[in-house]
């Protein structure tokens, strides 16, 4: 089995900790494996990109033409004197 050390906890973490530990009626230890293990356990969310992030908050507001990708395209400077 693999050991880990957490150096420069706080102070106020440790002790939630220890409470939590005694409200489970464990030791702190095993209560902190047992959280490692709950995260490590966790199903995987996929990771997407922010423009597909911002898309699907947008996806319903009644934009009916597609925006065209800009990706590779150069950037010009605006006019503002036009």
């Amino acid at each position: 089995m693999g050991q880990l050390v957490v150096r420069n906890l706080e102070n106020s973490v440790k002790a939630r900790l220890q409470r939590r530990a005694k409200q489970h009626g464990r030791s702190m230890e095993e209560e902190v494996r047992d959280i490692l293990r709950n995260a490590a356990n966790e199903p995987e969310v996929g990771s997407t990109g922010l423009g597909t992030e911002i898309s699907s908050l947008f996806a319903n507001a009644g934009l009916e033409s597609d925006i065209p990708e800009l990706r590779g395209s150069g950037i010009r400077p605006l006019d503002f004197e036009s």
